[in-house]
């Protein structure tokens, strides 16, 4: 199962992205029930393409929330075309999903 869900909806010459990332993105800052500290894992760059071409990069920290939640717009796209989002973390793990333009 991907760890990204996507929709994306084209009306008026844009599109509309929204998508939910399931990560634990831990800062390495908080401590375990043993005291010990959990270590950072956090995605570190999202991006998004269309066509080919990346429509959005994201550099991410420590900052962002478990499980985040992003939506942009961009110039373009039609119904069915397809839009990808990619990710990858500081431990090098990466994934990606890939949806048609409604």
């Amino acid at each position: 199962m991907a760890s990204i869900k996507i929709r994306a909806k084209a009306a008026g010459g844009s599109t509309t992205v929204k998508a939910l990332v399931n990560h634990p993105m831990e800062t390495g800052q908080r401590k375990d029930k043993k005291g010990g500290k959990i270590p950072a894992h956090f995605i570190q760059e999202l991006v998004a393409e269309h066509g080919g071409k990346t429509v959005m990069t994201a550099q991410w920290g420590t900052g962002i929330s478990k499980n985040p939640y992003v939506s942009f717009k961009f110039a373009g796209g039609n119904k069915g075309d397809k839009i990808k989002i990619s990710w990858v973390d500081n431990k090098g793990q990466s994934d990606s999903n890939e949806v048609t333009i409604k």
